[in-house]
Order: C-alpha cells, then sequence, then structure tokens
C-alpha cells in the first residue's frame, strides 16, 4: 500500500458519494472535473483559493506560512531523491509548467528521471490491471509522482531533483519492495553525501512479522544504514489511514483490529513525517457531522469556515474523507535511545508506555481541505490537463525532505557536512526550531468532525448521514510532543538554524 496522494478538483465537485468511496481503495486519488485557468489569481494577497468546499496553497503561501520565504536558501548544490513506483510519463513537462506558473523568475527546473528497471509502458487506465500493477496502477502513481516532483522543488527550486520510478508496486517481498530498495541502494551510490531521500509509500508493520518478513526488513534497514553512514537523510510519510490498517494476506480487504503504523516510515533509521491541516488565514468552524447532502453535494454547515488572519496547524483527521495521519506504537522496532526524551509519551492506545519506536517524528500540511495545487498532464484521456488540490502525508515528506536541503546548503555554507541522521538531532535538541500541534475543537459543541485531538480514522457512512469515529481506536494529540505530529511542525528559519547549528 502506497500512502495516498489524495486529490481533489479545482471547481466543480461532481457528487461526493462516488469520490469518497473512490478513497478506500488503497491507491485511489480524488479526482473530479474542473480546472483554473489562473491559480495566482485565484489566490491572492495571501487568501486561499477554493473549490467548493475546499481551499488550496499555492506555494508561495505555504512557503509564507512555513517561513521558508524568510531564508535566502533556495538548494543550491542539494540533491532531493523522490523514490515512487511507476513515476509519470510527464514529470518534467509538469515540473516545467509548474515552475513556469509559480517560479518564473527562478532558473529552469534541474530535474531527472531515471527508470532503474525500465520506463514502464505507460498507457491509458483502461480498466486493465489492478490497483497495484498495469495502466491504471501507473496513473495513481503519476499523480503521487507529480505532487512530490512539485513539492519538493517548491521549497528547494535550485535544489537536483530526481524522480526515481521503479514498477512493480504489488508485492512486499518477491518484487515491489526489493525492487525499490535495490534503487534506493544504487542512487546512494551515484548521487552526493547529503542526498535527501522522501518516500511516499507505505506498508502496516504487521505485514512484516514473520520470520522471513523480518530478515527481509533487516536488509532493507541495511540500505537506510549505507545511506546514513555516507551522510545521506531519509523520510517516509507515516500514511493517510491514522491508526487503520489493511492486511496484504487478505488482498488488502481486512482491516487490522488493533492499531498500525506503517513501515518504512517506523524504521528508526527514517524520519517519519506525519500530517496536519494548515489553515492559514481561515478557520474551520462546522455546524454538523454531515459532510455531503444526501444529493451528494457539499454540505455548507460542515465546510462552513471563516476568513482570518490565522496560521495555525492542527492535527490532520478529516471526517469527510475519511483520512488522518498516520502515527503511533512500532511493534517491530524497540524505543531507540534517542527517543528517551519522550519516552513516557510512547503509549498504547490506552496510554500505557511501552517500549517501541514512536511516530512521526515531525509532521507538515497534509489536508486536503487545504492542499497543495498540482499540475498534472498524464494520461489526459483520463484526467485533462489541469491544477488539482492534492494532499496525504504524501505531501509532507516531500516538503520537508525540501527544508532539510535547505539546512545542508546552510551547513556547506558554514563549512560543514550534511545533516545526515536526523532523529538523534531533533530530539537530543527536544525539537528546537519546531511548533509544537495541540489538540483542539473546532466548531459548535457536539460536533465530534471538530474535535481534532487524535488520529483516530473516521467512519463514513453515506450521503446525508453524519460521520462517526471508526472502529480502530488511535492516539491522541497532545500539548508536547505526540504520536500524531512528533514534535509538530517546522518554523523554517528557526529549524534551519537549529540545524545548521548542530555539530
Amino acid at each position: 500500500m502506497k500512502s495516498r496522494s489524495w486529490r481533489a478538483p479545482m471547481m466543480a465537485l461532481a457528487t461526493t458519494a462516488a469520490l469518497v468511496a473512490s478513497a478506500t481503495a488503497a491507491q485511489a486519488a480524488i479526482e473530479a472535473p474542473g480546472t483554473v485557468a489562473n491559480p495566482k489569481q485565484a489566490a491572492t494577497a495571501g487568501t486561499p483559493c477554493t473549490a467548493g468546499g475546499i481551499h488550496c496553497y499555492t506555494p508561495q503561501q505555504m512557503r509564507d506560512a512555513y517561513g521558508v520565504s524568510a531564508l535566502p536558501n533556495k538548494g543550491d548544490g542539494q540533491t532531493i531523491v523522490l523514490v515512487d513506483s511507476y513515476g509519470t510519463p510527464t514529470g518534467a513537462q509538469d515540473l516545467q509548467t509548474f515552475h513556469d506558473t509559480f517560479f518564473a523568475n527562478e532558473p529552469n527546473p534541474n530535474f531527472d528521471q531515471v527508470y532503474p528497471n525500465g520506463k514502464p509502458n505507460y498507457t491509458s487506465c483502461n480498466g486493465n490491471g489492478t490497483q497495484h500493477s498495469g495502466p491504471c496502477a501507473a496513473e495513481g502513481w503519476a499523480g503521487e509522482a507529480s505532487l512530490d516532483i512539485e513539492w519538493a522543488y517548491a521549497m528547494a527550486p535550485h535544489a537536483h531533483i530526481v524522480l526515481l520510478a521503479v514498477p512493480p508496486a504489488e508485492t512486499l517481498g518477491v518484487q515491489g519492495m526489493p525492487n525499490l530498495f535495490k534503487a534506493i541502494s544504487n542512487a546512494i551510490d551515484t548521487y552526493p553525501a547529503g542526498t535527501v531521500f522522501s518516500m511516499s509509500f507505505g506498508f502496516p508493520e504487521q505485514d512484516f512479522t514473520g520470520g522471513s518478513a523480518k530478515s527481509q526488513i533487516a536488509k532493507y534497514d541495511a540500505v537506510f544504514q549505507k545511506g546514513l553512514d555516507k551522510g545521506d537523510t531519509f523520510f517516509a510519510s507515516s500514511g493517510d489511514d491514522g491508526a487503520t490498517g489493511t492486511a496484504k494476506q487478505q488482498a488488502e480487504t481486512r482491516t487490522f483490529a488493533d492499531p498500525t503504523v506503517g513501515y518504512p516510515a517506523s524504521s528508526p533509521l527514517v524520519t517519519a513525517v506525519g500530517g496536519t491541516q494548515l489553515q492559514y488565514h481561515w478557520t474551520w468552524n462546522p455546524t454538523s457531522d454531515v459532510a455531503f447532502t444526501a444529493a451528494g453535494d457539499f454540505n455548507p454547515a460542515y465546510f462552513a469556515a471563516t476568513p482570518d488572519g490565522s496560521n495555525r496547524n492542527v492535527v490532520w483527521n478529516e471526517s469527510w474523507l475519511p483520512a488522518a495521519t498516520g502515527g503511533g506504537s512500532s511493534v517491530l522496532y524497540p524505543r531507540p535511545s534517542w527517543q528517551s526524551p519522550v519516552a513516557s509519551r510512547i503509549t498504547d492506545t490506552n496510554g500505557n508506555q511501552v517500549n517501541a519506536r514512536g511516530l512521526p517524528d515531525l509532521a507538515w500540511n497534509a489536508a486536503v481541505n487545504g492542499g497543495a495545487l498540482v499540475w498534472t498532464s498524464y494520461f489526459p484521456q483520463d484526467s485533462p490537463p489541469a491544477f488539482h488540490i492534492f494532499g496525504g502525508t504524501s505531501a509532507a515528506s516531500p516538503q520537508i525532505a525540501g527544508v532539510v536541503a535547505l539546512a545542508n546548503e546552510a551547513r556547506r555554507n558554514a563549512g560543514k557536512g550534511p545533516i545526515g541522521y536526523l532523529n538523534p538531532v531533533i530530539y537530543g535538541n527536544g525539537g528546537t526550531g519546531v511548533n509544537d500541534v495541540a489538540p483542539i475543537h473546532q466548531g459548535a459543541a457536539g460536533v465530534v468532525s471538530g474535535d481534532l485531538v487524535n488520529n483516530r480514522l473516521f467512519s463514513y457512512n453515506g450521503d446525508g448521514n453524519a460521520v462517526t469515529p471508526g472502529p480502530v481506536a488511535g492516539w491522541p494529540t497532545t500539548t508536547g510532543w505526540d504520536e500524531t505530529t512528533g514534535f509538530g511542525t517546522p518554523n523554517a528559519p528557526a529549524f534551519v538554524g537549529a540545524l545548521t547549528a548542530a555539530p
């Protein structure tokens, strides 16, 4: 299962019963007709653009919200590798359009797409194949790849952006994952020290609890260790299903009864990136738990928002999708020594302390209502070239990777080597330069969707009906480090400053 890249349209969303249903598939992306002719005009003076009930951000707004615009660094001399199955047939031209729209005063992108196993035979998604392989999977991953490319670039527009495209995606131990990690290992050998990797895929740890699976995990972690030894940094999105996981052994049709976290985000050698909802110049103010009317239209009472000058991050848990930030306690890894400062906060869902790796470590905007504008032109028969809104922790990981590339540039300018293994640094300095994400209730009293206090996935009960908390418990969002947003969201100037000052 990959971390889903939720996609919503720029205008005139179609009836949402079908859209929400599509969100249950492991590789589905929400997509409906609609474009915006000029996204820069649709989002001016700091006010986010909207499509129906959905807010969206330009790169400049996202950079402003997290302080990236205040930095002089733009990623010169840095390399960011984005790992995605299949890639996209239009990555270079789509990134160029993104550049021409939002970064016209910058040099053209420095972008490469690499196919270690050969270039896929991209065709229209005609129903052949499955959600894991074939042209329909290639289309789903093309959206993921476009998101990764464009938004890593948005944070570090002078960096060398590399898309590592490795089909197929379908198997944990036979082809898909081994191919991905072989490609990562080769990339470690190819690109300079300090390369920053971002991975937007993941599987519930429970899929790796058998003896042979554990040996596979050890082999994959050896690849990460090889990169850390060289000075590279690894990020992985923590997932979009809260604490809910589906079992590979049942073709992803059975939900694990117990809470889960995902690998590779759970590896102690990887920095796990969770999700928030950025509310920049608006505040969500729901007065109903009914997201869609019986006719399938947006319910204004649910999507109500107040325009204002706010700049806040709340835990990502959008009951209308439903989707929520991944996070929790690992069942594969004990607590690493560098997490000792937060040992008391690593618990099971009943609040009992456990000796486990807790995740995520950091967080960034992953919301769809408040999503990232992404230009796509792949498979035009199925999705016309347009700007769309994307979300998911798949959006969060490449952006933080871009910010760390800025920190590596600053370290180089200060005569230091790259930051490399990030986790011991951020836990050692107590999350310096990171803004905490605290629990909050938004909207009217009694509206459970507004209880943004955990990552318990909601249940969508059909158009015209109220959403309800799902059956699998999640972890709480608390003041300070927690297992939904980690230390919180980087404030780029302070965060980069802290990483630059580190030994």
